[in-house]
């Protein structure tokens, strides 16, 4: 009795076993058929068949296939990045560089381990016992077990991770490995059918053996649609343009050419084809900085903006638009940034990793975010002293439109309207149009951050615009109103002028006329003639004068405003 439960035991596990493998062999019989009809409620429903079938058998590779390629069906991109992790090059990179002292350890343990495999096969003590006389052997059975041995590694490792992979991490943004995947799963297919060809040699081609195993063994993986090559290769080709031109941009912003950068950062933004959401969130990060450097001020908080609308986790975003309103002394939503960022950096310590899945690319590392939060809280003390201290209200707003300071109407007026008309908040999201999301369940949420972003940049230029106005405004007050101070001022100096002006005058003709010799009495009594004559015309020369002068003053004194009456006696201005 004793030694038959053992026997029963091993009868009801082989049983279990058995049907296992039944229920499973269903399950994907029929996720097979449902997908193949390619519809989103038959994929969701093949779907869960799937995971059922997974629950029963974990590592069986046709069912991680089919669940991938259902994944990928129903663009759930991040559940096939999670799903395939381990084969993602830059979390590999990454992993490799955040090793620690353990992993030294047992890397080095595992090389040990490696030399003496290699030692032991061949060393010398252990050739004794065995006959050391050559063996014949066949090329052709050797040449059939090496390539049955390479085709199964290509089996167990799935060639087709790479490209279902791939395509999953152009859709997020990560393309840099999305092309190293692709171009993978294509070297390994074109070796795989280059080997199947070669193993199908004359002597050891048989039609009857093809038609028993063609009739006996199901295809182990799904029917392969003809024009999956033509979509990885157009999938390619677009993914190696993208990454050029940003190459190229981020080669003039390191060299200091600003206006270029842009220029390639806005071809990629504003491109025919859409680009995946991660991708243009990094773009849109870029472009700002090239902005900034720019001295554009309005225009890198825009994209800080929509940066942050594509991916409210970005801390580099975050960081750049505090600074860009710190720069225009606007402290209160500076503060609001900063107090986000800090809240930020208070959750990534709690869970004790960087926001987001593990394949998710970050510009800073977990590392330093303690020194980041410690300087971080320096500052918002200081900025909450400056505003306590009253210099909230005193914004740049010139440096904000992108103005100089004693600009004219004109210039602020076309500056202003060249904003509004781009960053208008019933425009904040057209950029949309040309974003691939990850998850199509984000567009509400993305939208709605940001019109509403956007809407807190309109309402700061039409407030700069306002201030900019007044103080244009009172400019030209004060310019028109010494304009005519100077017009006074010169029309009196004229007043002034003209009476000693015709009196050296005066003084020069009685010289003249004194200084001629007589001859004769006729010719004296016509020179008393002449300067009775003379007199009597510089009296009325002089009256015409004080006339004139006078009317003068009166007009002088009513552009002044002076309406006061002044007495005078009229026998004094007769003429």
């Amino acid at each position: 009795m004793v030694a038959a439960s053992p026997r029963l035991s091993a009868c009801e596990k082989k049983h279990w076993w058995l049907s296992n493998r039944k229920m499973v062999d269903k399950y994907i019989k029929d996720s097979r058929n449902l997908i193949a009809s390619q519809e989103q409620s038959e994929v969701a429903s093949a779907l869960s068949l799937l995971d059922a079938a997974l629950a029963l058998s974990p590592r069986l590779e046709q069912a991680l296939e089919l669940k991938a390629r259902a994944l990928l069906y129903l663009r759930r991109f991040k559940d096939v990045a999670d799903m395939l992790q381990d084969y993602i090059p830059s979390l590999k990179m990454a992993n490799e560089d955040s090793g620690s002292l353990s992993s030294e350890n047992s890397s080095q343990q595992l090389s040990r381990e490696r030399v003496k495999l290699l030692g032991s096969g061949n060393s010398s003590s252990e050739s004794e016992g065995r006959d050391p006389s050559f063996k014949c052997f066949s090329v052709s059975d050797l040449k059939k077990k090496v390539m049955a041995g390479l085709c199964k590694n290509c089996e167990k490792d799935g060639q087709w991770r790479y490209l279902v992979l791939g395509q999953a991490c152009s859709h997020l943004g990560l393309l840099e490995d999305a092309m190293a995947l692709l171009q993978t799963g294509k070297r390994l297919a074109t070796a795989a059918f280059r080997r199947e060809s070669i193993c199908w040699s004359d002597d050891s081609f048989s039609i009857s053996s093809m038609i028993t195993i063609s009739t006996t063994t199901p295809p182990s993986t799904p029917p392969r649609d003809p024009t999956d090559s033509e979509t990885v290769n157009q999938l390619l080709s677009h993914i190696k343009l993208l990454l050029r031109r940003k190459t190229a941009a981020i080669a003039a912003l390191d060299a200091g050419l600003y206006s270029e950068a842009i220029r390639h950062f806005t071809k990629i933004v504003d491109g025919r084809r859409g680009a995946p959401q991660g991708f243009l969130a990094e773009c849109y990060m870029h472009r700002a900085t090239a902005y900034r450097s720019a001295g554009r001020i309005a225009e890198s908080i825009a994209d800080c903006n929509r940066t942050l609308a594509l991916d409210p986790a970005c801390i580099q975003a975050l960081d750049t638009r505090a600074s860009l309103l710190e720069t225009i002394r606007c402290l209160p939503d500076c503060l609001h940034d900063l107090e986000h960022l800090k809240l930020l950096y208070n959750s990534i310590l709690r869970d004790r990793k960087l926001p987001g899945p593990a394949w998710k690319q970050h510009n800073v590392r977990y590392r330093e975010i303690p020194g980041k939060l410690c300087a971080l809280t320096s500052k918002i003390q200081q900025l909450k002293q400056r505003v306590a201290a009253g210099e909230s209200g005193n914004v740049d707003y010139y440096a904000l439109i992108g103005l100089r300071r004693g600009c004219s109407r004109s210039e602020l007026e076309r500056g202003h309207l060249l904003l509004c008309l781009k960053h208008k908040p019933d425009k904040a999201f057209n950029f949309i149009d040309r974003c691939e999301l990850a998850d199509d369940r984000d567009l509400d949420s993305v939208k709605d951050r940001a019109k509403m972003s956007a809407l807190l940049l309109y309402r700061l230029l039409q407030k700069g615009y306002s201030s900019v106005m007044v103080t244009i405004m009172e400019e030209e007050a004060a310019e028109r109103q010494r304009a005519k101070a100077a017009a006074a001022l010169q029309a009196a100096q004229v007043v002034v002028a003209t009476p000693i002006q015709q009196t050296q005058e005066s003084k020069l003709d009685s010289d003249s006329n004194s200084s001629s010799p007589k001859n004769s009495s006729a010719e004296a009594v016509g020179s008393t003639k002449t300067t009775t004559s003379s007199s009597s015309s510089n009296a009325a020369v002089f009256q015409g004068v004080f006339c004139r002068d006078l009317a003068v003053v009166g007009s002088l004194l009513s552009q002044v405003g002076f309406n006061r009456q002044i007495p005078m006696k009229y026998e004094a201005l007769s003429c």
